[in-house]
C-alpha cells in the first residue's frame, strides 16, 4: 500500500459519492483520488472535497499508483464495468447496492476477484450499522425466541422527469433495484435465500416498476413483507417479528436509527438509539480495510454468495413482474 493506511479512490460524483468521502474524512481514512467520466467533474469534486487527484476516466482512477481500493458508485447500471476495470488493475473494490444489474453481472466481478486475490465488497452499509449489529446479537441470543416474520418497506417520492435515473430504464431504474434491495438484503440478512418469491407491481410510463410488493418465503417456515414504492413516501420502518417477541426498527431502518425490543406480551425490555458519526457509510469501508488487515478477501456479514443471493431474488422478482432492462433485451 502506498501509505499506512490505504488510499481510496472515489468512481463518480455523484451525491452518494459526496456521502460516502466525507464519511471516510469522519472515520480517519485516507481519500486518495476520484475519477470520472470527465476531467471537469472530477476536478470539481476533487476541490470541493478536498482530494489530492482528479482523473478524467475510469481506467485512469484504477492505474493511479496512489489508489488501493476503489468505491463505485456509479448508477447501477453500469457498476459491472467499473468494478472490473479497478480489479483488473489489481485493486480492491467497494461496489455500491444493487451490486451490478443482474446476477450474471455479479457473478462476472465476483469469479474475477476471487481468482485474482482481491477483496470485492457489497457496499449495503446497512449491514454494518451500529443498531443493526445489536439487532443481531439480541436475535442471536434468543431475545424474541425465533423469527419468523419480517415486514419491511422502504419507499420514497422522487421526481417524476422520465430522466431521472430512478425512471430511465437503460439506468437500472425502478424502485426494486434502487430502494427494495433494502429490504430484500434484509430478508436474506435474516432468514438466508427464500425457496418462494411472490410479487407484483405497478409500472411507470416509462416502463419501470413504480411499485413493488414482494413475500418471500424461507425454508424454515419464516416469511418477509416487503414494500417498495418511488412514488410515495412511506414510514420506512421494519419490524421482525418472533416466537418470544419482536424487535420494531424505527425510521429510517435503513440509516443510524433506534429501535426497541418488545416481549411477547407487547412491554418494552429495551430501547436502542446507538450514536453514530456522519451518516454511516464509514463502516463499510472500515469493514474493508479490516480484510486487507487480516489478508482476507470475503466478509461474514456479507459474502459473494450472500451477494449473489439477492441478485437472484431480484431477478426473480424482476422476472415475475415483466422488468427487462433494454441492456439485457439487447444481450
Amino acid at each position: 500500500m502506498s501509505d499506512s493506511r490505504p488510499g481510496w479512490g472515489i468512481l463518480a460524483t455523484g451525491g452518494i459519492a459526496a456521502d460516502f468521502t466525507r464519511d471516510l474524512r469522519v472515520a480517519g481514512l485516507r481519500v486518495a483520488a476520484v475519477g470520472s467520466r470527465t476531467e471537469e467533474r472530477a476536478e470539481a469534486f476533487a476541490a470541493e472535497h478536498d482530494v489530492p487527484h482528479a482523473h478524467g476516466s475510469w481506467q485512469a482512477l484504477a492505474d493511479d499508483p496512489a489508489v488501493d481500493v476503489v468505491y463505485v458508485a456509479t448508477p447501477h447500471s453500469s457498476h459491472a464495468e467499473p468494478a472490473l476495470v479497478a480489479l483488473e488493475a489489481g485493486k480492491h473494490v467497494l461496489v455500491e447496492k444493487p451490486f451490478t444489474l443482474n446476477e450474471a453481472e455479479a457473478r462476472e466481478v465476483v469469479d474475477f476477484a476471487e481468482s485474482h486475490g482481491l477483496v470485492v465488497l457489497e457496499a449495503m452499509w446497512t449491514r454494518w450499522l451500529p443498531h443493526m449489529l445489536e439487532i443481531h446479537e439480541l436475535l442471536d441470543a434468543g431475545a424474541i425466541g425465533d423469527p419468523q416474520l419480517l415486514i419491511a418497506d422502504h419507499t420514497q417520492s422522487v421526481p417524476t422527469d422520465p430522466h431521472h435515473r430512478m425512471n430511465a430504464p437503460e439506468l437500472g431504474g425502478g424502485a426494486l433495484l434502487d430502494l427494495g434491495v433494502y429490504p430484500v438484503s434484509f430478508a436474506h440478512d435474516l432468514f438466508g435465500e427464500p425457496e418462494d418469491v411472490l410479487s407484483a407491481a405497478v409500472m411507470t410510463e416509462t416502463g419501470v416498476d413504480r411499485r413493488v410488493s414482494a413475500t418471500l418465503v424461507h425454508e424454515s417456515g419464516a416469511h418477509a413483507s416487503l414494500v417498495t414504492a418511488l412514488d410515495l413516501a412511506g414510514p420506512n420502518r421494519a419490524t421482525v417479528l418472533g416466537t418470544e417477541g419482536s424487535i420494531e426498527i424505527d425510521a429510517t431502518w435503513y440509516a443510524p436509527t433506534s429501535y426497541t425490543l418488545l416481549d411477547r406480551q407487547r412491554p418494552v425490555v429495551r430501547r436502542s438509539h446507538p450514536e453514530v458519526a456522519g451518516r454511516g457509510m464509514q463502516f463499510q469501508a472500515l469493514e474493508l480495510e479490516r480484510l486487507l488487515r487480516e489478508g482476507r478477501t470475503e466478509s461474514e456479514r456479507m459474502t459473494h454468495e450472500g451477494t449473489l443471493a439477492v441478485m437472484r431474488t431480484l431477478d426473480r422478482i424482476r422476472s415475475s413482474i415483466g422488468l427487462v432492462y433494454p441492456q439485457e433485451s439487447a444481450g
